[in-house]
Order: C-alpha cells, then structure tokens, then sequence
C-alpha cells in the first residue's frame, strides 16, 4: 500500500518516540472510503465536533480488510460491502493513556469500497454511542469545511481531526 504521510502530535518527533520507545502501543487500523457523487460516507461524533472515516482497530489475528468490513459494518451499517481497493497508509505518533502504554504510533490503512444504498442497523461500541457518533452522507466539500473550522475554532477537537480533514484533502484531491 502506498505511504501518504506521519505526523507527529509533539514538536520534537526523535524526542518523543525516544523517550516513549518502551510504552509505545503499536496500532493497526483500517478507513473506509465510500463515495458517492460529491458525498461521503463519515461519522459525525458530537464530543469532538468533527467528521471522520469510519473505521477502526484491527483485531488480533484478523486481516486488515475484514477489519475494515467488520468497522464499518458496526459502524455505519454497511451492507454487501465490495470493490475493496488499496488507497494508502496513514502513520501518526501520539500520546495514548491507556492499559499502560504512554504513546501510539498508529497505522491507519485507508481502502476505497462500494457498499448498498441503503444502510442497516449500527452496532456501536458505548464510547461510541456516549461521545454521539452517528453516520452521516456529507458533501466532502463540507466535511472539509466543517473539519477545518472545528480545528481553527473549538477547544473540543480530538488529535485525530488532523487525521481525517488530510485524508478528506487528499480524496478530494484524487477521486473526485
């Protein structure tokens, strides 16, 4: 699969992966990029004010493309999810408080798919459900918009945000 980019969330990159070396969780997930004409397949999440791709982590011992299947089945309700096509890897380092690990050097593997019209039933996770997070078809136009005035305006924005409005770009920018 093709690179796209890392980004560091801290302003020393050698730094911080240095002193996090040893607590670091490496991660692997898998996006979803469903399109349809200028619209856009993303889950809007009401905690953080923003948009993003559905997707998530890869469990162990699951390829990465049922990931993908499985996440944006629970997460948007997609059905006969098809034409499953490489678009490329996001790296990102960034701080990570949980089950020990200080820091997460996350793999975001980002595939183009087609799904049915229509959408089911979601099978969300609590933390999903109590930050509201819906899916949502959205001009990518304004995602885009949307995502970029959340990072320039509100102090709830998530690290991920950065993530997702550089993917947003970049589909705009290639497939549409």
């Amino acid at each position: 699969m093709r690179y796209l980019t890392t980004r560091y969330h801290t302003e020393t990159p050698a730094e911080f992966i240095d002193a996090n070396q040893k607590t670091m969780l490496t991660r692997i997930a898998a996006r979803a990029i469903v399109i349809r004409d200028n619209q856009i397949l993303m889950l809007y999440t009401q905690r953080y004010h923003d948009y993003s791709l559905p997707g998530g982590g890869v469990d162990a011992g699951e390829e990465i493309e049922q990931g993908l299947i499985r996440e944006l089945q629970e997460e948007t309700g997609a059905q006969e999810i098809r034409n499953i096509k490489e678009f490329g890897l996001y790296e990102e380092y960034r701080p990570w408080q949980r089950e020990g690990y200080t820091s997460v050097n996350m793999l975001s593997y980002c595939f183009t798919c087609e799904i049915d019209n229509q959408l089911g039933e979601t099978q969300l996770e609590a933390h999903e459900i109590n930050n509201g997070m819906v899916p949502v078809w959205i001009d990518i136009d304004e995602a885009i918009a949307h995502n970029l005035d959340t990072i320039a305006n509100s102090s709830k924005k998530g690290l991920s945000i950065e993530r997702e409005t550089f993917l947003l770009k970049l589909i705009k920018q290639e497939l549409l």
